[in-house]
């Protein structure tokens, strides 16, 4: 693992890869590269106007890419469901669930569920339920899932998930990103159980310089803060190309175990993919399975063919 670069990503030939939040940051740079590689890429988008727009700018890049855009917006089930209806192929290799919200100002999803634990977790655990029959009809399938080294600073409050007793923007952030460990936790567990070769794995990007850390200031009309977090990516975040390396590792590494974690070498921080810490709670057997089946509860998304 020590070094590796995008040079170092298998040929992708003959797979199907689905990336959300492919229309910027991070993972338009996973899209890009996968692409690069041979891989037929699907841009899962909310926005049309920037899809196309990321969809023109890997063509660009890459010429010969076998992308497109879909619309897929993860903070309404309905649109969720709509894309996985109308997912066009016979095989589904990568899964990269990607896109996510940061420390944005209280808001619900279309479904009324919190904003962060929305988009971040239950957008993503209703896309990859519905979804799987075609990654469990595809050899050597996996799903990556983005968390991040902010899941440390809250666990999941399962009697509360959605935030209402009190909001803070960054506690629910965290606590999504908790989530997102214990998905990838549970759904590995599952897919073992029931003998599928599907890996699920995480990945962090660590401190990358994408516009998701101030979203949350701009929403809130909060300008100062706004350009202090513009003017911290400066300084001191590593570029989006390298942020993404953690996820392309994740996604096609052959090494790659199920419910592993995949960040930055140096402190989480910044670096070349390396193992990654995380705390006890994001890998807790009880936590996982409680949080599962309160997902299946909310989106009214089963996973047929995994056992509990």
């Amino acid at each position: 693992m020590a070094g590796w670069s995008t040079s170092d990503i298998p040929d992708q030939h003959g797979r199907t890869a689905v990336v959300t939040g492919a229309n910027s940051g991070i993972g338009l740079v996973t899209a890009r590269e996968l692409a690069r590689k041979g891989a037929r890429v699907v841009l899962a988008c909310r926005s049309e106007s920037r899809g196309r727009e990321a969809e023109s700018v890997i063509r660009a890049e890459v010429p010969g890419a076998d992308v497109e855009f879909r619309p897929l917006d993860l903070a309404d089930l309905t649109s969720v469901r709509d894309f996985a209806a109308s997912y066009p192929y016979d095989r589904l290799d990568l899964l990269i669930n990607n896109a996510g919200v940061m420390a944005l100002p209280h808001s619900v999803t279309a479904d009324g569920f919190e904003t962060q634990f929305g988009i971040n977790h239950l957008g993503h655990f209703a896309l990859t339920g519905l979804l799987l029959p075609k990654l469990l009809e595809t050899p050597g399938a996996r799903v990556v899932s983005l968390s991040s080294f902010m899941h440390a600073m809250a666990n999941i409050d399962i009697g509360d998930l959605n935030s209402e007793r009190r909001y803070s923007p960054w506690t629910a952030y965290s606590r999504s990103k908790t989530a997102n460990l214990l998905f990838v936790h549970e759904l590995a567990r599952r897919l073992s159980a029931a003998g599928s070769d599907v890996v699920a794995a995480a990945a962090h990007p660590g401190y990358a310089d994408t516009n998701l850390q101030a979203a949350g200031a701009r929403m809130a009309g909060q300008k100062t803060k706004e350009r202090f977090m513009q003017t911290g990516n400066r300084i001191f975040a590593q570029s989006a190309a390298s942020g993404a390396l953690p996820t392309l590792y994740a996604a096609t590494a052959p090494d790659v175990r199920p419910d592993s974690f995949t960040g930055p070498r140096i402190l989480g921080w910044r670096g070349a993919p390396a193992p990654s810490w995380r705390l006890s709670w994001s890998s807790n057997d009880v936590a996982g399975e409680r949080l599962w089946v309160a997902s299946e509860q909310l989106t009214g998304v089963t996973y047929e063919g995994l056992k509990s």
